[in-house]
């Protein structure tokens, strides 16, 4: 088995809005259980999480947007701050947001250095809805944004590719990243359904595959070998970095797709497979998104991972 990196930390589960809100701190709580339960935690090796440094934040958000979140932090046990109607920080919620995009930072180091071939990062809360000057979708800093901005200034990456399965539209990691010729993206996710929009790419470096409401993992997987895949391997990516949402799967409360975990396992080894083949020499490193069943949640992480060792 290749050598895959995990990480968790406490403080993800921390982080938390109003009781019964679907973003809740039992989504990586029941991850870890279960990577545990199923013994595949013994296969892992385990990643730590260290806040991003400010400066790393900024390269994919704008000063009075950082500025605004770090001085509307909460300090009181108790105190709630909405940022917007979806997404609110409570004390935990800044620190852990900072460690979520330092996590992702953290791995891509590890994986482009050579100590691990591949990683997950089991984060909260999630990132690729914040846009540049806005949390949005019940996320604060885009930490697959960060960490794409980050492999290519600091380790000197010239092409690295973000793919984004989450059911929503990842709106934020495609208005930070459009036209940005160092950074190619690959978007699926049902149409209509928020955020409401991707039908069209921001940019020439965008490839997006909207689809329709009730399909299922055959529809989204002709569409990544007909166009996806193809346009992924034609840009050659030195690293891929995965929006690992987990809510189509078709027990998910808030979306409408019928995906299994068998359909997060093939999707894993595709990326696998085109990351083998070219410049990216295996190179992988996932980041969670959505994802609200538990059971299916954790499930399909398992899925994930174990198509991430085995391949």
């Amino acid at each position: 088995m290749a050598t895959v990196g995990y990480c968790y930390d406490p403080l993800f589960a921390q982080h938390a809005m109003v009781p019964g809100h679907p973003e809740c701190p039992e989504r990586v709580m029941a991850i870890h259980q279960h990577l545990q339960h199923c013994g595949l935690m013994a296969h892992l090796a385990p990643l730590a999480a260290e806040p991003a440094a400010i400066h790393d934040i900024l390269r994919a958000h704008e000063a009075a947007y950082v500025e605004k979140v770090l001085g509307r932090a909460p300090q009181r046990e108790g105190e709630l701050v909405w940022l917007d109607a979806d997404t609110a920080m409570n004390p935990a919620s800044v620190p852990a947001a900072l460690r979520a995009s330092g996590a992702a930072i953290g791995a891509v180091r590890q994986v482009c250095e050579g100590h691990l071939k591949r990683a997950f990062c089991s984060v909260r809360p999630p990132g690729h809805h914040a846009e540049s000057w806005r949390a949005m979708g019940f996320c604060i800093f885009n930490h697959v944004a960060v960490a794409a901005r980050y492999a290519v200034a600091e380790l000197g990456l010239k092409r690295v590719a973000v793919v984004d399965w989450d059911v929503h539209h990842g709106n934020g990691t495609e208005q930070i990243l459009a036209g940005d010729s160092a950074v190619f993206m690959l978007h699926s996710f049902q149409s209509p359904l928020y955020p409401h929009c991707g039908e069209v790419p921001l940019g020439a470096n965008g490839c997006n595959l909207p689809l329709p409401s009730r399909s299922d993992g055959s529809v989204f997987r002709k569409r990544w070998l007909d166009e996806g895949l193809p346009a992924l391997r034609a840009f050659d990516p030195e690293l891929i970095l995965v929006s690992a949402g987990f809510d189509a799967h078709r027990d998910d409360p808030l979306a409408q797709l019928q995906w299994s975990e068998e359909d997060y396992a093939w999707a894993t080894e595709q990326l696998v497979c085109a990351s083998r083949d070219g410049a990216a020499q295996g190179r992988i490193v996932s980041l969670l998104e959505g994802g609200y069943n538990l059971r299916a949640l954790a499930r399909s992480v398992e899925a994930h991972l174990r198509a991430m060792l085995s391949h």
